[in-house]
């Protein structure tokens, strides 16, 4: 079984979550391997002692997110495979927030495990509600066909696939109203309250007309991520007849995606700047090499 389950089990804000965000979003351009020390200094820049981040690197090992190697002699960090993996599948859930449309289709996973397979069949229902199924019955879960492969996935790495049937489907037939329905097999009130609470925190940052390469501006471009990336793997992107009129999904991404195009090259940068040898702090040198943005 996967010992990486995506990027789900740290709390938005928390040491550990800021660390993985650091790492998800600079280490793989900065060749897949950062020095300890590089690392700790970026996480200063977030108001993070050097303690506390060698603490978060230590549970990070310990999830096999990261490994250490020594290069040079100089002691560091790259990724597991497992962890490349979760952070291209990140990625993509990130930078390209769903949005079906009334006649995409549907899957539908029906499934039934047995007592003695409990810590699977638990498994498998977190795994489902992480990458964004909702709950129809027990055994009955429905997501976006989009999402289908995950589902094969996680029904694969689990060894339950024997276990599962996988429909495709139009709209659902419901009793009622499918806003209703849709409101009984997904928690829409708490994903609304993380689109309401993103807006919120991350308005004000996306009303800077110039951003410069500054620690502010990384800690603000890795807090505004670090808060973001739960959101796309909880929200299914529901078509409209799916959804209440005050929907604040719309907004949330179009504010994700205006911080992005104005924080992240200037980020991107500050974190240059810093690889190249002066510190966290706000150091001005240039590096000759410049690393591409992870924005797809």
């Amino acid at each position: 079984m996967s010992a990486v389950l995506d990027d789900m089990d740290s709390r938005p804000g928390s040491t550990t979550s800021l660390l993985r965000t650091v790492i998800g979003l600079y280490l793989r351009d900065a060749g897949g391997w950062m020095s300890t020390r590089d690392i700790v200094a970026l996480m200063g820049a977030l108001g993070t002692s050097g303690t506390v981040t060698r603490t978060a690197l230590g549970r990070l090992r310990k999830k096999d997110v990261v490994l250490q190697e020594t290069r040079d002699g100089v002691p560091g960090f790259t990724l597991t495979d497992g962890a490349a993996t979760m952070l291209a599948r990140g990625d993509r859930r990130i930078y390209n927030p769903r949005n079906m449309q009334d006649s995409d289709p549907w899957c539908l996973i029906s499934f039934s495990i047995p007592e003695t397979e409990r810590e699977k069949r638990h498994q498998l229902r977190r795994r489902l509600h992480w990458i964004g199924c909702g709950t129809v019955a027990a055994g009955l879960w429905i997501c976006p066909d989009s999402l289908r492969p995950e589902v094969e996935e996680i029904l694969a790495d689990l060894e339950l696939r024997d276990m599962a049937t996988v429909f495709v489907t139009e709209t659902p037939l419901v009793g009622g109203s499918l806003r209703d329905s849709a409101a009984q097999w997904w928690d829409l009130a708490a994903v609304a309250e993380l689109h309401t609470d993103f807006i919120r925190e991350h308005r004000n940052a996306a009303s800077a007309e110039v951003v410069d390469a500054t620690p502010e501006a990384f800690a603000a471009y890795v807090q505004c991520i670090d808060r973001w990336r739960i959101i796309p793997y909880l929200d299914p992107g529901l078509p409209p007849a799916f959804l209440p009129a005050d929907w604040p999904g719309a907004e949330g991404a179009e504010l994700f995606i205006r911080i992005v195009a104005a924080y992240a090259e200037p980020s991107a940068e500050f974190v240059r700047r810093s690889l190249a040898g002066g510190s966290a702090s706000g150091s001005s040198s240039a590096v000759g090499t410049a690393l591409p943005v992870k924005v797809s």
